[in-house]
């Protein structure tokens, strides 16, 4: 993942604020915000364009394009008794993964490893929304499925004419049984969310994820997978607007879960941070191990005091659904890691109707311990119910 800015400025408002804080911006900036309570499902670039800032009114977040005054008086008002709770600059992000070749079995070894193949559960019920770069509606596995779709980049459908959100979504969702080779889906029963949040080109910006988060509770989904990322530096703070966004999550009973980040490179002996969005405390960190039970030399670990992997996940030579005629492909990351969670979550949720917080406390207490240390595999492996 390579991190840049857009430019543009994410404004926190504190819970329950979004009206009188959306005045607020305006009186601090002279810009008025579109708001997404006016226009459900529209892309945030939509509304931007015609307006210079969005509101996300379920998160409490808006997206600013100041100018360096308008900026510095959104500034000085964080702190002060009002509805402005931070400022902080807009990122772009990244799908996470990189090509390898197929595979054989009945099952993957993924699935196998999180005893998914063995579960009885298969997530029916439950809605698992997966941001991405969105699906190939058109591939056979997932004909008759009930499937939903939204786009929240400018001027792109969601179909997936990138790959990566088809392979994630096959993970967390796909069959368990396919005639064409193992199977390799591990919720896959489940109703399936795919929400377009980053190009064709594999890149999107916070603003889209955060419109996709956002689609994801107005639709009630129960967990949300986002196989995303950019790379921070040791030490670097995480965004409190996603932090906050998430523990909102939690409280509506929607359970975020993203990838640590492919910075590593710890055959060379460098151990890089949790990456953004994983690094907030209330998103679900996912580390990826091989078919040896091995941290992947590329999965991001724990260094400092302000993100930790929470759980690991196979992410080497994982095999899933890719679009057009290829059909399917094998890939690695901490994207391929993430989506067995989400399933596994998907697993978990369907046996209790109680989630979120107690989904993350019995996706972390059944997972399986590794002898490993915990800064790379958090609680363990997963395991399904």
């Amino acid at each position: 993942m390579t991190s840049s800015l857009t430019g543009r400025y994410l404004v926190l408002l504190e819970d329950d604020s979004t009206i009188i804080g959306t005045r607020e911006v305006t009186r601090l900036t002279g810009i008025r915000p579109a708001n997404t309570a006016d226009a459900a499902g529209a892309a945030p670039g939509e509304l931007f364009s015609g307006a210079g800032g969005i509101v996300l009114h379920q998160l409490g977040i808006a997206l600013i394009d100041a100018d360096e005054e308008q900026f510095a008086n959104l500034q000085r008002a964080v702190g002060e008794t009002g509805p402005i709770a931070g400022v902080e600059a807009e990122r772009r992000v990244f799908a996470i993964g990189e090509p390898a070749p197929p595979a054989e079995g009945e099952f993957t070894w993924g699935l196998q490893a999180v005893r998914a193949d063995a579960s009885a559960a298969t997530g029916a019920g439950v809605r698992v929304a997966v941001l991405d770069t969105g699906l190939d509606e058109q591939h056979p596995d997932f004909a008759g499925r009930d499937i939903v779709t939204g786009a929240f980049v400018e001027g792109q459908s969601a179909h997936d004419g990138h790959g990566h959100g088809t392979h994630v979504i096959g993970t967390a969702c796909g069959p368990r049984t396919s005639q064409a080779g193992p199977g390799y889906g591990v919720a896959n029963q489940a109703s399936i969310y795919a929400g377009k949040v980053l190009g064709d080109d594999g890149s999107g910006s916070d603003s889209g994820i955060l419109s996709g988060i956002e689609w994801a509770l107005s639709n009630s989904c129960s967990i949300v997978s986002m196989s995303l990322g950019s790379a921070t530096e040791p030490g670097a703070p995480y965004s409190e607007a996603f932090e906050r966004v998430a523990r909102r999550a939690l409280e509506r009973g929607t359970l975020i879960i993203a990838a640590a980040g492919n910075e590593s490179q710890r055959s060379a002996g460098v151990i890089a941070p949790v990456g953004h969005p994983a690094n907030c405390p209330s998103v679900m960190a996912v580390g990826a191990v091989d078919s040896q039970m091995q941290v992947a030399d590329f999965s991001c670990g724990t260094v400092d005091n302000i993100g930790q992997v929470d759980v690991a996940a196979p992410g080497v030579d994982v095999y899933s659904s890719w679009p057009g005629a290829e059909r399917y492909r094998k890939l690695d990351g901490t994207s391929m890691a993430t989506p067995h969670v989400s399933g596994v979550a998907a697993l978990h949720a369907q046996q209790s109707p109680d989630r979120s917080r107690a989904l993350w406390t019995r996706l972390t207490q059944s997972a399986k311990r590794l002898p490993l240390p915990g800064t790379d595999v958090g609680a363990g492996l997963v395991q399904a119910p």
